[in-house]
C-alpha cells in the first residue's frame, strides 16, 4: 500500500509522519515541487517506510504517472493548484483527501468522481474542516437550522509585531484568505461580503479579547446545510490586525497583475508571499488555535443550541505547531478511515457528511484527543447568549 502525500511544508510533513507511525506497513510517499523540501520533511519522519520524489502537479503526464503507483493520496497544495490535482485523482481513479484552499466549488465535481468511482474529502482541515464536523454533527440532530456560526483563528500565543501574528500555512493560502470574497448566508440567502468586513471584537475563553472578521470558510456548507437565518465564518486574530492587513491589500500588495520596478516587472503578491514567509515565518515562536461553532435550531418544536469550542496549543514535545496538529491530523484520521472502507460514499463527500455519521463522527473526535486535541461540547435549550 503506497500513500501520496503532495505537499511537504508545515502540515503536509506532520501528517506524513502521523500516517508513517500509525500505518508502519504502508509505504509514505512525500512529493513536492522542490525536492530538497520534500526530502527534509521524509528525513525529519526519519523511518523507513517513508521516502520522497520530486512532483511537479502542473506536469499532468508525470502527475498521472505518479498517481498510478498509489493507493491514496493526500492534497497540500496551495489553493491555486490545488483543483487540477483533485481533477487528476478523479482522472486516475485514486481516493482522495484534500486541505488545499481553493476558489472553485469542488461539489462540481461530484457527479465525475462518482462515476470513477472514487472517493474524494475536500476541506478536510481544521476551517473548514474540523468545523465542518462539528457543524454536520450539530445540524444532523436538530429538525430545522436557524443559525451556524464559526469563528476560528491560529495565533501566536501573545501579539508578534508587526501584525500580531506568524505564519503558520501557506502565505499563499493566507493571503487567498484576505482577498477572495467570502460566501455567507444572510435572511435565508446566500450572499458574498469582502473579506475582512463584517469587523467585532469578541472574548474567547482563556484568550481574551480578539477580534473577528468574515472570511471564505464556509465552503460546502454553503451547499448542504440549508439554514433559515445566518450562516457564517468569522477569523480570528489580535486585536488591529484586519486594519493592518487591509492597508497592505488596499495598497496593492496582494495584486497579482505584475508591476514595474525600474527595468524589473514584478508580482505584488509574489512578493509579499517571500517577506511574509521571511518575515512572519518564526519557528521558536509558540502558537494557538481557537475555534468555536455554535448551531441553533429546533428538536421536537424546542429551540435547541449546540456549541463547541477547541483550544490547542503548540507541542514542545514534538515541536508541532498547533495550526499543524489540527490541520494535518484530521486529514490523516479521515485518511486512514478511507483505508478501512469505512467511508464508503463515492463522489465528493464534504466533511460535514460524515460529522453527520454518529459512528465516524466519534471516531474522528476520539483519534483527535488520541493526538490530545480535545472538543467540547454544550448543548442548551433556550436562545444563545453571546461568547
Amino acid at each position: 500500500m503506497k500513500i501520496l502525500v503532495v505537499g511537504s511544508g508545515n502540515i503536509g510533513s506532520v501528517a506524513a509522519g502521523d500516517l508513517a507511525g500509525s500505518l508502519p506497513s504502508a509505504d509514505i510517499v512525500v512529493a513536492d515541487k522542490n525536492e530538497e523540501r520534500a526530502r527534509s520533511a521524509a528525513e525529519a519522519i526519519g523511518t523507513d517506510n517513508v521516502s520522497h520524489i520530486q512532483l511537479d502537479v502542473t506536469n499532468r503526464k508525470e502527475l498521472l504517472s505518479t498517481l498510478k503507483e498509489s493507493t491514496l493520496v493526500l492534497g497540500f497544495l496551495p489553493g491555486s493548484f490545488g483543483y487540477r490535482l483533485v481533477e487528476a485523482c478523479i482522472d486516475a481513479r485514486k481516493n482522495m483527501v484534500d486541505v488545499s484552499f481553493m476558489g472553485e466549488n469542488l461539489l462540481k465535481l461530484s457527479d465525475r468522481a462518482a462515476k470513477a468511482g472514487v472517493t474524494i474529502v475536500p476541506d478536510c482541515g481544521l476551517a473548514p474542516g474540523i468545523s465542518n464536523l462539528l457543524v454536520g454533527h450539530a445540524t444532523a440532530r436538530l429538525d430545522r437550522v436557524a443559525t451556524v456560526h464559526i469563528m476560528v483563528g491560529g495565533l501566536p500565543e501573545k501579539p508578534s509585531p508587526p501584525l500580531g501574528y506568524t505564519v503558520t500555512w501557506s502565505p499563499e493560502s493566507l493571503i487567498d484568505e484576505y482577498t477572495r470574497k467570502a460566501g455567507i448566508i444572510i435572511g435565508g440567502r446566500k450572499a458574498e461580503v469582502e473579506a475582512l468586513s463584517g469587523l467585532e471584537t469578541i472574548e474567547f475563553p482563556k484568550l481574551g479579547k480578539l477580534e473577528a472578521f468574515y472570511t471564505d470558510g464556509l465552503r460546502t456548507l454553503l451547499h448542504t446545510i440549508h439554514v433559515t437565518d445566518e450562516m457564517w465564518e468569522k477569523t480570528l486574530r489580535y486585536p488591529g490586525h484586519a486594519d493592518k492587513v487591509g492597508v497592505l491589500r488596499n495598497l496593492g500588495f496582494f495584486d497579482e497583475a505584475q508591476v514595474n520596478v525600474g527595468n524589473v516587472s514584478i508580482s505584488p503578491r509574489k512578493l509579499t508571499v517571500a517577506l511574509l514567509e521571511q518575515r512572519l515565518h518564526k519557528p521558536n515562536t509558540k502558537d494557538v488555535v481557537a475555534l468555536k461553532v455554535e448551531v441553533s435550531g429546533t428538536k421536537n418544536d424546542k429551540q435547541m443550541t449546540h456549541v463547541y469550542h477547541l483550544l490547542d496549543f503548540y507541542d514542545e514535545e514534538t515541536n508541532t505547531t498547533a495550526m499543524a496538529r489540527t490541520t494535518a491530523y484530521p486529514a490523516s484520521i479521515v485518511a486512514q478511515l478511507m483505508l478501512k472502507k469505512a467511508i464508503k460514499d463515492e463522489g465528493l463527500v464534504p466533511v460535514e457528511k460524515i460529522g453527520a455519521d454518529p459512528m465516524l463522527f466519534k471516531t474522528i473526535v476520539d483519534q483527535l484527543q488520541r493526538h490530545h486535541v480535545r472538543v467540547t461540547e454544550e448543548t442548551t435549550i433556550g436562545r444563545s447568549g453571546n461568547m
